[in-house]
């Protein structure tokens, strides 16, 4: 199982970014796929889920309306579209598969 996340930066609060895990080495279409984030000295949390059609999403109170998670099991990938972003929002993020995870992707929210 291979995950790897790309697409984080900096960005100004309220801005947005585009995070995706490009996965491989399991059949990416029949997996739930999870994105959680730790910020520094915090415990890693769960930010959103997605089904392995799409049809169902999930996600933490403290993003919902402002997240959105998608997958394209064509390519193989999970999105996490992030807008409205705030300096809470700062962490490393990361995607899940079963017991797996990726290396994440620093997203950093400031002015």
């Amino acid at each position: 199982v291979q995950l790897v996340e790309s697409g984080g930066g900096l960005v100004q609060p309220g801005g947005s970014l585009r995070l995706s895990c490009a996965t491989s080495g399991f059949t990416f279409s029949r997996a739930v796929m999870s994105w959680y984030r730790q910020a520094q000295g915090r415990e890693r949390e769960y930010v959103a889920r997605i089904t392995s059609t799409g049809g169902s999403t999930n996600y933490a109170d403290s993003v919902k309306g402002r997240f959105t998670i998608s997958r394209d099991n064509a390519k193989n990938t999970v999105y996490l579209q992030m807008n409205s972003l705030k300096p809470e929002d700062t962490a490393v993020y990361y995607c899940k598969y079963g017991t797996s995870w990726g290396q994440g992707t620093q997203v950093t929210v400031s002015s």
